[in-house]
């Protein structure tokens, strides 16, 4: 609830502070006095444009400041403050709005700077204004969903259980391009991929054969030098040559000599010792040149084979890395890349039947949505024209139509239409086609009373000039159903009707003066004998006769019994 709004420096607003109480507050006064002015400075407080201009003249700033009340239907309010940082432990919101004349401005939120666009984030749950910008918005197919699904719990629940399969139905479906995009690409490198594993895996390779190959291959080449110098090296070991002394027989030679001094005297044992084991290496050796010498093959067509072999290894090895281990690695590489193709196909197929899956789920959700509105919207259809003949519309016509549509989307599959005829015989058509502005006004109050019926949160209405363009006994009926709309929240109305004015719990009277050299705006409660005066100026002009007092007094008490009626019924229906 509003408690209080504080201006300065707004416009002919020099400094005006008002206090509102619940129930319905009634803003009257003279044509130019400031009222909508007052709206207007409501507005910044709700994060509205407010340009330089709307600085009073001769000064350099101005400010408003807001004092909220929060309920029990509020709550929601409070994580989003709690976000700012904004302390609101004692349920009381004071919103301060400054604008300088240099274009600076600063917002704050019980003494916690917030931005504007914060401060436009939070104010639908502080106050509703209700004026022609607003009957605008309820030609928008948006706005009228709200109005729809605002009241029925078991909509909304149909509506998140929806979007909840909606959402996971789109999300597999990004999925799934996304992955038919990935497999495109990598067809692309399909047949490179097939056959790099190919020539890859054909070649056997084995971690260190190129090594070896190299070895062999410089044996093979050298075959002819090789033989010569192992059978130098083996003649010369060998006890059989006799070609000088060979090396073994002449160390046999010298283990005889040695044998012999050893039977007489031990001074060369050690000697003896190291000849006779230099002996058998040396025989060991003879042994293995032997079998070395037998072993060497000169066989050119075995290292035609192995430069074959060496020449397949070195161009896998140029072309995937320069080492066979490193050829090995990017033949694992590609066949982890061609796996994964396959199972991309399996995804694919998976999701396709994931996708297929949420799609009938989604359908069958979308068709009881649909239904779901068209029962909602018949009953609210009659509940609007039920209070449209209340307002005078006697004759009126209104219909929600909820029609299927083919296409899904995050709201369902349908379309939605309020089709309104004020008269009898004339066809029933789209609202935004139709409507008069008299007639969008009541046709949004009557909307305004069933929500306020049914919504009892702490949010503030502001009807702004409802009335324009009526009166008489409609002036009445809308006067009552504002007043109805008051017995359940607050309500702010700017009125030039006294039927409207009549209903008032705080009657405010705006007028406007001169002092000095300028301009001034003030608002004043008025006591009950003010207020008498002022519904008899409202209906009979300037000119207030003992009649004129006397058919206010009589308007005033009707009206409290109207007061008194809504408060009957309302008990009873509890």
């Amino acid at each position: 609830m509003l408690k209080s709004l504080s201006v300065w420096n707004f416009a002919l607003l020099a400094q005006v502070e008002v206090e509102f109480g619940p129930g319905l507050n009634i803003l009257t006064g003279e044509t130019g006095a400031g009222k909508s002015i007052l709206i207007d400075a409501l507005s910044a407080i709700l994060g509205h444009r407010v340009s330089a201009d709307s600085i009073r003249s001769g000064c350099d700033w101005l400010r408003v400041e807001a004092v909220f009340s929060l309920d029990d239907g509020q709550q929601e309010l409070l994580p989003l403050l709690a976000e700012q940082e904004v302390e609101c432990s004692d349920g009381e919101l004071i919103i301060m709005r400054k604008v300088s004349g240099n274009g600076k401005s600063s917002i704050l939120m019980n003494n916690s700077h917030v931005t504007l666009s914060f401060l436009r984030k939070i104010a639908p749950y502080l106050v509703d204004i209700h004026g022609q910008n607003e009957n605008l918005a309820l030609l928008r197919e948006e706005s009228q969903r709200q109005i729809l699904e605002g009241g029925d719990p078991m909509l909304a629940d149909c509506l998140a259980d929806y979007q909840a399969v909606y959402l996971a139905w789109k999300e597999k479906r990004a999925l799934r391009a996304k992955r038919q995009e990935q497999i495109q690409e990598i067809d692309k490198r399909l047949d490179m991929l097939r056959w790099q594993e190919k020539e890859i895996a054909e070649a056997e390779l084995c971690e260190g054969e190129d090594e070896e190959l190299e070895a062999e291959i410089r044996r093979l080449s050298h075959a002819e030098r090789l033989v010569e110098n192992a059978a130098e090296a083996s003649d010369l070991l060998s006890e059989d040559t006799e070609e000088g002394l060979a090396v073994l027989s002449a160390l046999a030679r010298v283990t005889h000599a040695l044998d012999e001094i050893a039977r007489y005297d031990d001074g060369l044992a050690n000697a003896q010792t190291m000849i006779e084991e230099a002996y058998i290496s040396l025989q060991e050796a003879s042994y293995e040149v032997r079998d070395y010498l037998d072993g060497i093959d000169a066989d050119p067509a075995r290292l035609d084979r192995i430069q074959t072999r060496m020449d397949v290894l070195d161009h896998l090895k140029k072309k995937y890395g320069g080492t066979i281990p490193a050829v090995l690695d990017r033949l694992s590489s590609v066949r982890r890349e061609l796996e994964s193709v396959d199972s991309f196909d399996m995804d694919m197929a998976q999701l396709d039947k994931d996708i297929a899956a949420l799609y009938k789920q989604m359908k069958a959700m979308a068709r009881a949505l649909t239904q779901r509105r068209q029962k909602v919207g018949t009953a609210l259809s009659e509940d609007i024209v039920r209070e449209l003949q209340g307002l005078g519309m006697e004759k009126a016509r209104f219909r929600i139509v909820v029609t299927p549509e083919e296409k899904y989307t995050s709201c369902g599959a349908d379309s939605l239409a309020m089709l309104f005829s004020a008269n009898v015989g004339e066809e029933e058509k789209p609202l935004e086609k139709i409507a008069s502005g008299g007639e969008l006004s009541r046709i949004a109050l009557a909307i305004k009373s069933i929500v306020a019926a049914r919504d009892t949160g702490g949010t503030s209405m502001v009807f702004d000039e409802i009335d324009t363009g009526i009166g008489g006994r409609t002036a009445q009926m809308v006067a009552e159903r504002i007043a109805f709309v008051a017995h359940y929240k607050q309500v702010l109305c700017i009125t030039h009707l006294p039927q409207i004015a009549c209903m008032a719990d705080e009657h405010l009277y705006i007028a406007k003066s001169v002092k000095g050299d300028a301009t001034v705006t003030q608002v004043e409660a008025l006591s009950a004998d003010e207020r008498v005066r002022e519904i008899a100026r409202m209906a009979s002009g300037d000119d207030v006769t003992e009649a004129a007092l006397a058919n206010a007094r009589e308007m005033l008490a009707v009206a409290q019994q109207k007061k008194a009626t809504f408060q009957k019924n309302t008990k009873t229906k509890k």
